[in-house]
């Protein structure tokens, strides 16, 4: 997996995903000393069939498998050396692991042809609006005067989505008590990233018509993916500012 983690961008974010789960679990030191241990045969039986799932994904080459078992594996100990009150405890940082585990590649294909339509439907629909460059839509090709600009794998969005989705989740469990705002939080993200990379086409498609296809070539993919996440943050952090002055505003309310 850190293999995949340095050389495919869309899980860069995978190197700190471990690293934040281990610091959740530094934060709740105290509670974790003071819980009563409570060892559980259960957990014995969860590891041996993560280690089935391992044997069958390694003689099936079938990485997904292989890599969720490591997941399993470690729940299985916690339950078996710790008990359920320790993985109550534990629930969310291990649940977060997950998201350092590449989805499998058929899940992923099935995402990413909607995304890169959706993109591009995105991105043609705003250039027809404010009618500054003419474009078509052939599919997943925008059609301009000069050059033809293909939303290719790496324009789809996923890669941006499975980080935003990451840190807003992580982020939303340190700041957030309620389970409800939690959640709102983390989907918020999701039409945030959509959003962001059809725009990022949209500049990319402004910047073939203008200096050519190479020049949005280097603009699509290093430098403005990094722009989406940041404008994400900002986003993420707006709406969570909203909610709070709203639910300040209806205690006030409550207690006049």
């Amino acid at each position: 997996m850190a293999s995949q983690f340095y050389q495919d961008p869309a899980y860069s974010h995978g190197f700190a995903v471990p690293v934040f789960s281990a610091y959740l679990v530094w934060r709740r030191r105290d509670c974790l000393a003071q819980v009563e241990k409570k060892p559980s045969l259960f957990g014995m039986w969860l590891v041996l069939g993560a280690l089935g799932l391992l044997f069958l994904g390694s003689l099936g080459a079938e990485l997904f498998l292989v890599r969720i078992s490591l997941v399993l594996i470690i729940t299985g100990l916690v339950l078996y050396f710790f008990g359920a009150p320790t993985l109550r405890l534990l629930a969310f940082p291990l649940g977060f692991l997950l998201f350092m585990i590449p989805i499998p590649a058929i899940l992923y294909n099935r995402m990413v042809f909607p995304l890169q339509i959706l993109s591009s439907r995105f991105a043609t629909n705003t250039l027809q609006t404010i009618k500054v460059v003419p474009v078509l839509r052939e599919g997943n090709l925008l059609v301009l005067p000069n050059c033809t600009l293909e939303v290719v794998d790496a324009c789809s969005g996923i890669r941006s989505l499975m980080a935003i989705v990451a840190f807003a989740l992580g982020y939303a469990y340190l700041t957030e008590r309620s389970v409800g705002v939690r959640v709102f939080l983390t989907l918020a993200m999701v039409p945030v990233a959509i959003v962001g990379n059809g725009i990022r086409v949209v500049l990319a498609a402004l910047l073939a018509s203008y200096r050519g296809c190479e020049k949005a070539d280097d603009f699509l993919h290093p430098i403005s993916a990094v722009v989406i996440f940041l404008v994400a943050v900002v986003l993420l952090l707006a709406i969570h500012w909203v909610i709070a002055a709203l639910r300040w505003r209806l205690r006030g309310q409550k207690n006049s």
